[in-house]
């Protein structure tokens, strides 16, 4: 087992362009051009809540209960406002579409170097830009609601010890070799 991991270090991007809605594998989700998105003060949550469907037996009055639909949420990110900030024009430009974009979250749960971090990817829509003031003392920021379409696609975090040993590389080496 390993220590208890903290959000710090990790980040967050968008898409430079509206997703393709066949945009579903690592391969494909890594083929896109990304814009990192800065001074993110908190990512929100995501991934799936399957809806709840039930119903009453007669016979003996208990709930049934069934899985429905997924549900993979709307992600609340809040950023510090920078109105330079590459990323955060890019969310801003993107909610004023009715265009799916991917998204990639890089966590901060890798072990040292030739480990890997783990990486998310999916694709939703911008629903909001709002910019909150708040008073004399606050720190203006930038809350973006980003609905999620799609399930969440992740490549793991990665020692790198377990290929290396098996002669095959790290998982970087893998893709600059199939880069090529």
């Amino acid at each position: 087992m390993g220590d208890i991991q903290t959000t710090s270090g990790s980040k967050f991007w968008i898409s430079e362009d509206a997703a393709l809605p066949a945009t579903d594998t690592l391969a494909e989700y890594e083929a896109l051009t990304w814009v990192e998105i800065g001074m993110i003060e908190d990512l929100g949550e995501v991934g799936d809540v399957s809806t709840e469907v039930s119903g009453a037996s007669i016979g003996d009055g208990r709930i049934r209960k069934a899985k429905g639909a997924r549900n993979a949420g709307t992600m609340a990110v809040i950023c510090f406002h920078d109105p330079f900030d590459l990323g955060q024009l890019k969310l801003i430009e993107a909610e004023g579409t009715n265009d799916n974009y991917a998204f990639k979250i890089e966590l901060a749960d890798g072990p040292p170097t030739p480990g890997t971090n783990t990486f998310q990817y999916f694709r939703g829509l911008v629903m909001s830009k709002g910019l909150r003031l708040g008073t004399n003392d606050n720190i203006m920021r930038r809350v973006f609601n980003i609905g999620v379409n799609t399930a969440i696609t992740e490549e793991p975090a990665d020692d790198g010890v377990v290929l290396a040993a098996r002669g095959e590389g790290t998982r970087e080496e893998k893709k600059d070799a199939t880069a090529r």
